[in-house]
């Protein structure tokens, strides 16, 4: 028996005292063990190791870039043995407690029709998930490693409405540590779409471009054509023209080419998107989108692939899907209040078919520049890879509450018809998790950078 045994590894007769210590020691540690792991397992689970930061402005150390740069080792894994980075895209959406930095009213940058809080939105629960990627673990935002990261730096957000979706998610998450100023300025009267804040506590600026096609287009209005038109192989110069003075644009375009539309390349017409009533080859609107990414990696990496002066970086975002189940106008459109679960929802159709475009594309960029002798001297392209993560968020929409208080009225929920966005984000929602991994992103060129710099400081 238990007891047996243990009188048996005494070597005096169990009536001694000293000899029952190591016996009741045998018996009780095991319980204490189990005692004790799920409480550390809880405390792992719900509140991890922050981020090691510091302010390499004011910091003398040198080894304090280090622990900015990576989480602990134990904790996170980064890369592999060969350096291949983490991969963000395959993951599941898991329950976050903590909940987002800001809200609609610590932040007053949100754009109106995104203020799903202050717009009545009742439930809530769509503000307490985080992202769990398979692979590594994706860290908190800390708005002022951000900061400290970009300091001294110019960023541009550039493409339809989604990039400045993803914009004003980025401002209210670092006005959590550092409050912007907005700086007006005008583009041909659209000021709301042209706009800079700054950053004075660390000389940052954020800048957002409106340019739905990122090439030369003129836009449907109802005093002009009732489809778009696209010029596929030349570059929007509303944000080109200012590429000298950024250091870093995020990439963002798709919806505006499911409209109908008209391409020009050189001096013809190459075809058009649902163009009835016009003389004009239906070709859709895949290859148009593919030729517009490609016209725009193109045009960067001639204005900036050979500039000495510091390296450019260049992150397209991909495609961010829609999540209409039911009529634009009407009560459901998109009314889920949890995300899918992992296998629940397949990337698939149009919105696969748009991601596959945007990352091909930038392989191809990618694949040019290394034949050009370019690769990581001046300029460094990648893809935000956010499709199937928000795919799989078909909770994180304004839906009705694009509008302030939809319901309020007497007439029956079901029975009012009113306008669903079911393609924005909610701010805060799923879409700060894209700056999160723009974050993480950034950390890992800067380290990049600072291991290539001491490469060379060693062999010189």
């Amino acid at each position: 028996s238990a007891p047996k045994q243990c009188f048996e590894m005494g070597t005096a007769s169990p009536s001694k005292n000293q000899n029952s210590y190591p016996c009741l020691t045998k018996k009780l540690l095991p319980w204490t063990f189990y005692a004790i792991l799920p409480l550390v397992l809880f405390r792992l689970y719900f509140y991890p190791y922050p981020v090691l930061h510091t302010d390499p402005i004011h910091s003398s150390s040198p080894t304090t870039t280090t622990l900015l740069l990576s989480p602990p080792p134990s904790e996170v894994k980064s890369a592999d043995a060969k350096g291949t980075p983490c991969d963000y895209t395959s993951g599941k959406w898991v329950r976050d407690r903590r909940g987002p930095l800001y809200n609609g009213t610590t932040c007053r940058i949100i754009k109106k029709g995104q203020n799903c809080i202050s717009h009545g939105r009742p439930d809530m629960g769509y503000l307490y998930w985080r992202w769990k990627p398979k692979q590594c673990r994706l860290p908190r935002f800390e708005p002022t490693t951000f900061l400290n990261l970009f300091g001294n730096k110019h960023l541009a957000f550039v493409g339809d409405s989604m990039a400045r979706n993803q914009l004003e998610s980025l401002l209210c998450m670092l006005s959590t540590a550092s409050a912007p100023v907005l700086v007006n300025y005008t583009n041909g009267g659209e000021d709301d779409k042209f706009r800079r804040w700054h950053f004075s506590s660390h000389n940052i600026t954020l800048s957002v471009y409106w340019s739905p096609f990122l090439v030369k287009g003129v836009e449907k209005s109802s005093t002009g054509p009732n489809h778009n038109e696209l010029y596929v192989d030349r570059v929007d110069e509303r944000w080109a023209a200012d590429l000298n003075g950024i250091d870093m644009i995020v990439l963002s375009i798709g919806h505006w080419f499911l409209h109908p539309a008209v391409y020009y390349e050189g001096d013809s017409v190459l075809g058009c998107h649902y163009c009835p009533g016009l003389n004009h080859s239906e070709i859709g609107f895949y290859e148009a989108l593919r030729k517009a990414v490609r016209t725009t990696l193109k045009s960067v990496i001639e204005r900036k692939g050979t500039n000495g002066n510091g390296k450019f970086d260049v992150i397209l975002t991909t495609f961010s899907p829609s999540h209409f189940e039911g009529e634009w106008d009407k009560f459901g459109a998109c009314s889920k209040t949890k995300p899918y679960k992992e296998g629940q929802k397949s990337l698939e159709g149009m919105d696969a078919e748009m991601r596959q475009i945007e990352l091909e594309e930038v392989e191809a960029a990618n694949k040019h520049m290394k034949a050009m002798h370019l690769e990581s001297k001046h300029l460094r392209l990648e893809a935000l890879d956010v499709t199937k993560l928000s795919l799989m968020r078909p909770d994180g929409h304004p839906g009705p509450y694009m509008h302030p208080f939809p319901f309020a009225g007497e007439v029956s929920v079901t029975q009012q018809r009113v306008q669903n966005d079911c393609v924005h984000w909610c701010l805060p929602g799923p879409i700060d998790t894209w700056n999160e991994i723009l974050l993480q992103v950034s950390h890992a060129r800067t380290e990049e950078k600072g291991q290539q710099e001491g490469d060379k400081s060693f062999v010189g």
